[in-house]
């Protein structure tokens, strides 16, 4: 069966939790998955470590790397620009694991484009009042940056047709054991699959020609 990793993408409205539902995934499942990590403009928020939640660079430094091609993707969002490394992905998609983007809507098309065997999955909260609920309560940012994430999301929500899937993030745990078993399913589709299904018909029809 198809030993190759499977290129997840994950984007969500902000304040949709999917940060907490990639990070949940990642110490459930360490050895299946593994996290691209985004280089972005914009500034660490409190907590948050350059090399681990993401590469900090200037807009000087990003632009230097978008004319290197060393991004798979690049997109801006809300005043700033994020983008995923290459090298990274392709390495740890040989080495056998599901590699997870978690990037926003318009950057993951773009991704989708490309890589048309990538899987897309939207992270929503159960309705719109949880999502103004989360935005204002995590306090990370002030409201006029808050009000310009709401009106970015109902533009976003006229994408969300475009993933494969569609997942409610309701129940952190619950939320967590379906993207598993969502992402470990594509690995048995046939498409992915192409080298063992000729294995498999070249061993019929060795036998087939021994007359069984």
């Amino acid at each position: 069966m198809n030993e190759q990793g499977v290129l997840v993408i994950v984007s969500g409205f902000s304040g949709a939790g999917k940060g907490t539902l990639v990070k949940e995934l990642m110490n459930k499942y360490p050895d299946q998955y593994a996290l691209s990590i985004s280089v972005t403009t914009r500034r660490p928020r409190e907590g948050e470590l350059h090399g681990n939640d993401y590469f900090f660079v200037s807009q000087e430094e990003f632009q230097e790397m978008i004319s290197k091609d060393e991004l798979i993707e690049y997109a801006q969002y809300v005043d700033n620009y994020y983008g995923t490394p290459k090298k990274y992905v392709y390495e740890k998609m040989k080495e056998g694991k599901d590699v997870i983007l978690e990037i926003e809507i318009q950057g993951a098309l773009k991704v989708k484009e490309k890589y048309q065997d990538a899987i897309l999955l939207f992270v929503t909260p159960p309705n719109a009042i949880e999502l103004k609920n989360r935005l204002v309560g995590r306090g990370t940012e002030d409201m006029n940056t808050v009000v310009k994430r709401f009106k970015r999301g109902c533009e976003e929500a006229e994408g969300i047709e475009n993933y494969d899937y569609l997942v409610v993030n309701d129940k952190l745990e619950d939320c967590v054991s379906k993207v598993h078993s969502i992402i470990q399913n594509e690995h048995s589709k046939a498409f992915r699959n192409k080298e063992y299904i000729k294995k498999i018909i070249k061993e019929l029809n060795n036998i087939l020609e021994g007359e069984i």
